[in-house]
């Protein structure tokens, strides 16, 4: 596959996931209750993270100019794990939470074993998964 097609798709992929964040948190602020907070907070960590996930993207792209870039946004997601991991009771949540942080855990190790180019599909989809999980 063409490397531009694939950094395409998943930039598309990226701008779905954000738009189903952004509708999901104005939603959610419009109705306000205690589970409601909890939800906009997980919605907006997931914002947070979709954007290290960009990032990440980026920075896998641009691996020969700056390759402590991908460490930086790999750290990012890892802080907003810990955030929502911290903060929820929600198995499908925190099911959401173990597997981008597996994800993330390779695309690391690929990173520290010499890949410039890891695949980081999984990372998108993981975090797509999470957008999803934190607004039903």
């Amino acid at each position: 596959m063409d490397t531009t097609m694939g950094a395409s798709r998943r930039r598309g992929r990226l701008a779905a996931v954000a738009t189903v964040v952004t509708a999901a948190a104005f939603t959610t602020a419009l109705t306000g209750c205690g589970s409601v907070d909890k939800t906009l907070d997980c919605v907006q960590t997931a914002d947070t993270i979709a954007d290290s996930v960009t990032d990440l993207q980026q920075a896998v792209e641009d691996a020969a100019h700056d390759p402590g870039r991908a460490d930086a946004a790999l750290d990012s997601i890892e802080t907003q794990l810990r955030r929502i991991g911290d903060k929820t009771d929600s198995t499908d949540v925190n099911q959401a939470v173990d597997d981008l942080d597996r994800a993330v855990g390779r695309v690391r190790t690929a990173l520290r074993n010499g890949d410039r180019t890891p695949d980081v599909g999984p990372v998108t989809d993981a975090a797509g998964e999470l957008t999803k999980v934190c607004t039903t």
